[in-house]
C-alpha cells in the first residue's frame, strides 16, 4: 500500500482556527473576506444572526440569518451566542454550535464582525483566534465606496461612518492591520496571514508524533 492510499497526518489531525477580521464599513473587508473563503477549502465564513432588515440582494442564511428582535433575545438567554452585540440599533451575533463543531473537525472560521464582537471571541477563545483590521488608505474613500453601493439612506450612511470612527479606534486590539489601498495586494497580505496562522505549531497536534517518528528513524 503506497502513501498515496492514507491521508497525511497534516491532512487530519489539526485545530482549526478562527480568522476574525473587522474594518469600518465600506474598507472592503466584505470582499477580501469571500474571495479569501473561495480559495480556500478548509475556510468557511460564519454567519451572523442580526435584527437589522435584508439590505437589496441580500439572502437568508448566505449574508446573515434575519432574526425579530424577541427571538434573539430568547437566544442571548439561552446561551445560544458565542458573542453578541448590539451596533446602531441592531443586535448581530454569532451562534457557536457551528463554530466549535467547525474547530473540532479541523476547519478553519472566518468572521465579518465588528471589534466589539471580534473582542469578546477573542477573549473567550485566545489561542484559537487571530484578529485582521483593514484600513482604509483615506477617510474619503469610505465615504465614496458608501454612496457608490446606493443601498442606505443618507442618515444612515452618516450613521456607518461615525461607527467607522470607533471601528478604527481599537485597531490597535489586532494581531495584524491592512491598509487596503489596493485589492489583489490587500488580498495577498490576508492569504499570507491565514497560510501562516496554520502552520502554529499548537494548531497541528500530529506534529509531537510526528517529529517522534523522524527522531527513531
Amino acid at each position: 500500500m503506497t502513501d498515496g492510499d492514507h491521508p497525511r497526518p497534516w491532512e487530519t489531525q489539526r485545530r482549526g482556527l478562527l480568522l476574525l477580521v473587522s474594518s469600518p464599513a465600506g474598507a472592503g473587508k466584505t470582499s477580501l473576506s469571500r474571495r479569501l473563503v473561495a480559495d480556500h477549502s478548509d475556510l468557511t465564513l460564519s454567519i451572523s444572526c442580526t435584527t437589522r432588515s435584508p439590505r437589496p440582494g441580500e439572502e437568508e442564511g448566505r449574508e446573515y440569518f434575519f432574526l425579530d428582535r424577541a427571538l434573539f433575545e430568547e437566544r442571548i438567554d439561552a446561551g445560544h451566542f458565542l458573542e453578541w452585540a448590539e451596533v446602531n440599533g441592531n443586535l448581530y451575533g454569532t451562534p457557536a454550535e457551528p463554530v466549535e463543531a467547525a474547530l473540532s473537525a479541523g476547519k478553519d472560521v472566518l468572521f465579518d464582525i465588528d471589534w466589539q464582537g471580534a473582542k469578546q471571541i477573542a477573549e473567550a477563545m485566545p489561542d484559537d483566534s487571530v484578529r485582521v483590521f483593514i484600513l482604509p488608505p483615506a477617510w474619503d474613500d469610505l465615504s465614496r465606496r458608501l454612496h457608490a453601493r446606493a443601498q442606505d439612506s443618507e442618515e444612515v450612511i452618516r450613521q456607518r461612518l461615525a461607527l467607522g470612527k470607533e471601528e478604527i479606534a481599537h485597531w490597535g486590539l489586532y494581531d495584524y492591520v491592512i491598509v487596503n489601498k489596493n485589492f489583489d495586494r490587500a488580498y495577498a497580505d490576508l492569504a499570507h496571514i491565514y497560510r501562516a496562522e496554520r502552520l502554529k505549531p499548537g494548531r497541528n497536534v500530529w506534529l509531537p508524533e510526528f517529529v517522534e517518528g523522524l527522531l527513531a528513524e
